[in-house]
């Protein structure tokens, strides 16, 4: 797992596995709304795969950086080289680390209550309006989540 922390492709200071982590965070809000298009246009059994699809995948690049992470130091070790203010860096890191977990536990209760409705034949049916609502609250919770992680990556590679 040495490639995890060659040089990184997106030309920063950046290595290898925070570049991937970060393209996979910055394209998340756009393969969901993809997903959402989906049932949109009457593919709904496409809509479920992809979104269970996409939050499989999701969780094992969260393991996948979390384990960068720890492996490289943390983030002292990340802050050592950035030119930004610690205490700023830091109160960035905390707002996106609440922000993705709780965009992490919403998105798993939607998931999870979608698959039940599904297999109760209640979705779509009359689950369907309440679906809509706790999606909608999962996908700008990932749009944060994206937005927020870009920020820290910004603050800890690029300045």
């Amino acid at each position: 797992m040495e490639y995890m922390f060659a040089p990184g492709f997106l030309g920063t200071k950046a290595p290898f596995f925070m570049d991937f982590v970060t393209l996979i965070v910055a394209l998340l809000p756009l393969l969901v709304y993809t997903s959402i298009l989906f049932v949109r246009k009457g593919f709904i059994k496409i809509h479920a795969a992809s979104q269970v699809l996409l939050y499989i995948v999701s969780v094992i690049v969260v393991f996948y950086f979390e384990y960068g992470v720890r492996s490289e130091g943390g983030f002292d070790y990340f802050m050592k080289d950035s030119d930004a203010s610690y205490t700023y860096s830091l109160f960035v890191l905390v707002l996106h680390i609440a922000i993705a977990t709780v965009t992490f536990l919403y998105w798993s209760y939607t998931v999870f209550k979608a698959a039940n409705a599904m297999q109760n034949k209640q979705l779509p049916g009359k689950f369907s309006a309440t679906h809509r609502l706790m999606a909608l609250k999962s996908f700008v919770g990932i749009v944060f989540t994206s937005f927020s992680g870009i920020w820290v990556y910004i603050l800890l590679f690029i300045y």
